[in-house]
């Protein structure tokens, strides 16, 4: 089990990062139960080893001005590994696509999109999405509301999961 490599401290060393990643290394060093300079070493290992991708504010779109939020499923017409690269190379260039996820069944990808406006995406949409090379197939779901936004991993399932197997 790959979170098995890394010992107590390293797990809860990213469980409380994860949850609050601008504390101090003091508070994250007395969160954890070691000193500061030990935390320090852990955490930059811990960056160097991928564990930790980045830092990142937690920014609310709709106070912004991204009104609209959408899931689209897209359908691709080959599913050759130099056409899926290159339809994920696209997605990263699109700022409206914050999210863009290969997928197994039906739907070849889905893509979490924002936009100030319906009339944004919609332009997104049609003169983008549906309009980009080898695409077959577009669905879109409208966003409501958000019931949960947890990034992240539940460290609680690991912790489970690694006590099972001691």
């Amino acid at each position: 089990m790959p979170g098995s490599k890394l010992d107590p401290i390293d797990r809860k060393i990213l469980a409380e990062l994860q949850a609050d990643g601008r504390m101090t290394n003091v508070d994250l060093a007395g969160r954890v139960g070691i000193s500061a300079p030990p935390c320090l070493r852990r955490v930059r290992t811990l960056e160097e080893q991928g564990y930790i991708k980045g830092y990142h504010a937690a920014v609310d779109a709709r106070a912004l001005g991204f009104e609209v939020q959408v899931f689209a499923m897209v359908g691709l017409v080959s599913q050759a590994e130099a056409d899926l690269v290159a339809f994920e190379e696209l997605c990263r260039s699109w700022s409206l696509v914050r999210e863009c996820h290969m997928l197994n069944g039906e739907v070849d990808f889905i893509l979490k999109c924002v936009a100030p406006d319906l009339s944004t995406f919609q332009t997104f949409l049609t003169e983008q999405l549906t309009a980009a090379p080898n695409v077959a197939s577009v669905k879109t779901s409208l966003v409501i509301r958000d019931a949960k936004d947890d990034p992240g991993v539940p460290f609680d399932v690991l912790e489970d999961r690694l006590s099972e197997t001691a």
